[in-house]
This record gives C-alpha cells, sequence and structure tokens, in this order.
C-alpha cells in the first residue's frame, strides 16, 4: 500500500456509504483549507520529517498494550534517521509509542487513563469519534479492542503530523487497519447538527477548553446516533453540590481553562443537552506519574503548575487537577 500524506478519501468514501456524504464534503473543504493555512509556519519542516520516515516491509504493528508499538529489521543508521525525524515532531504529547526501537515517552501516560476505562465499554464493531484526539493515541487502543471505524479530530496541525508517522507504521503491517482510523485537522465545530452517525463518541480532556460547554456536549449529542454512547472525560471540583469553578485568570498556568464542574453539575449538564443514563466511570487526581516532562516533551509539565509547598493546589491556589470519566446514552 503506497500510502499519501493527508489522503482522507477511503474515509469520504464510507461517510458517503453510510449516508453521509454531505458532510464528507464539508469535511474534504474544510480539511483542505486547514492544511494550506499552517498556523505555525512548520508544515515543509514536518512534511519533510514525514517522507524521511522509512518504514521496513516487515513491520509488525501492536496497539493493544501500555505501548504503540512497531517492530521491524532497520539498521543502526536508519534507526538514528527515524529518531531525528521524529524529535522534528516535538512536543509529544500523548502516547507512548515505540517505533522501531526509538522509545517516545510521551509527556501523558495516556495507557493509565485508556486502562481506567478499556474495561467499562464495549467497542467491537462500533463507528467511532474522537473529538480532540491529540496524535491519536486513544483510536489505535480503539481499533485493537474491535471498532469499526475511529474518526478522530484535532485542531494542532502538529498532532496530525504525529499520527501519519505512526499510520506509516500501521499500513504497512495491515493496510486494511489504516484504513480505518483517520485523524482530520479539525474541530467538532465541523460537526453538523444532528448528524446521528457515531455509535460511540469519545470527548477527553475538551471540555474545560470550550468557553460554552453547553455548546460542546450538544454538539456531541448530535453526533451520536439515538442509542449511542457518549464517554467524556474532563477536570471536576470535588464538591457534592452543583458547582463551577471558573478560573479568574489561568488554571494550572493555563489561559484556557473556563469552565471546571462539580459532577453534579457535569451530570446536569449531560442531561440537560439530550442524554440519559448518565454513569461515573472513574475519579481520580492528575498526579506527575501520569503527567511530566520528558525529553520528547522537554516543556514545563504538572510539577511545575502544582504549589511546590502543597501539591494539591495549582501555583494559583486552586484545587489540584482532579479527572472523571463519565459515559451517557444519546437519546
Amino acid at each position: 500500500m503506497t500510502l499519501r500524506l493527508f489522503d482522507y478519501e477511503e474515509l469520504y468514501q464510507q461517510l458517503a456509504e453510510q449516508g453521509a456524504a454531505d458532510w464528507a464534503a464539508q469535511l474534504k473543504a474544510a480539511g483542505a483549507a486547514a492544511i494550506q493555512s499552517d498556523r505555525h509556519g512548520k508544515l515543509a519542516e514536518w512534511t519533510a520529517a514525514w517522507d524521511q520516515v522509512v518504514v521496513p516491509e516487515s513491520t509488525v504493528f501492536e496497539a493493544a498494550g501500555r505501548c504503540i508499538t512497531a517492530t521491524g529489521k532497520i539498521t543502526d543508521q536508519e534507526r538514528w534517521q527515524l529518531e531525528r525525524a521524529l524529535r522534528t515532531l516535538h512536543p509529544w504529547r500523548k502516547g507512548p509509542y515505540d517505533l522501531c526501537g526509538v522509545q517516545i515517552e510521551t509527556e501523558w501516560r495516556s495507557d493509565l487513563k485508556w486502562d481506567r476505562l478499556a474495561d467499562r465499554l464495549e467497542l467491537r464493531g462500533r463507528r467511532i469519534l474522537d473529538v480532540g484526539c491529540g496524535n491519536g493515541y486513544y483510536g489505535w487502543r480503539m481499533l485493537a479492542a474491535g471498532a469499526r471505524l475511529v474518526v478522530g479530530l484535532d485542531p494542532f496541525l502538529l498532532y496530525v503530523m504525529q499520527f501519519e508517522v505512526v499510520r506509516k507504521f500501521a499500513a504497512a503491517a495491515d493496510p486494511v487497519a489504516a484504513q480505518r482510523h483517520f485523524l482530520l485537522p479539525l474541530s467538532d465545530r465541523e460537526i453538523p447538527e444532528r448528524l446521528q452517525l457515531f455509535d460511540t463518541v469519545f470527548s477527553m480532556g475538551v471540555l474545560y477548553h470550550r468557553t460554552s460547554p453547553i455548546d460542546h456536549l450538544q454538539s456531541l449529542a448530535g453526533s451520536i446516533r439515538p442509542g449511542g454512547e457518549l464517554v467524556l472525560e474532563t477536570l471536576v471540583t470535588e464538591d457534592d453540590r452543583a458547582t463551577v469553578l471558573v478560573p479568574e485568570h489561568r488554571y494550572a498556568k493555563m489561559r484556557n481553562i473556563w469552565f471546571i464542574p462539580s459532577i453534579p453539575m457535569l451530570l446536569c449538564w449531560l442531561q440537560r443537552t439530550g442524554f440519559g443514563d448518565c454513569r461515573l466511570l472513574d475519579v481520580s487526581r492528575t498526579t506527575p506519574n501520569e503527567q511530566r516532562s520528558t525529553p520528547w516533551m522537554t516543556f514545563e509539565s504538572l510539577s511545575d503548575f502544582l504549589d511546590p509547598g502543597d501539591p494539591t493546589r495549582t501555583v494559583e491556589g486552586y484545587p489540584g487537577p482532579v479527572r472523571a470519566i463519565v459515559s451517557a446514552t444519546a437519546r
């Protein structure tokens, strides 16, 4: 299989066959515009890195364990060239990956989050939308769990490029699998009202970045077929009341944190936006074991965001990050 960069034609065909031809055309136009308007000015550099990744013919691709792995016979020189290309795509935030011996220790131990929910979900044969998916780590885990199709949306082109590199290895190992997982450089704002296409929709770590969480939940509700499932992970406040934390300026040094609900408030939002059978799957405090700086993500991370005298508080004095995972059924 010859793989082309940003090749979504197979996805558009599948969507058309599923009665979503209009959405496929919308995605095609929006995706082309997103790729042409590279906001970082590094698209040529990233494309060159993608071109430099040579995948061995005998590649074996595995996504069922902690680490997304690709194994194959390469020389030490080829491994050095591969690592140089992969480091061009810094920072790597979701993972980990091991690509032919190049071990990418990402900022997030995403496998820990996946382990909290994987046994609670049935993904076999399901069409899945993964909103704000980063570089597609969870999508590979979904495919390994039996998903029929995974469509990821993330507006950050760097993460899309990271996905495209990993997809090279997946395509060499199993061309069919590479045609079941796609990541477009777009956001959930491209989802039309009442699309009602997907069996399961994931929103992991997106809600608190939205200036309108209600609009986000309504968009997700419209994308799911009646009776389908939403899996949502978000920051929450530990309060038995229906309350919302609205940071005055920053939260954990981040400017783009707008609303952090308590669990009762989150469940209320879900019920008001068209969901039922809401279930709390997990509540966990984020620790530096799960989110940290690494040689593959050298910027500040969680330890820098917490009060050094009280790691249960952020540097601004807010409660430290606690995350909840909930599932709900679209009515």
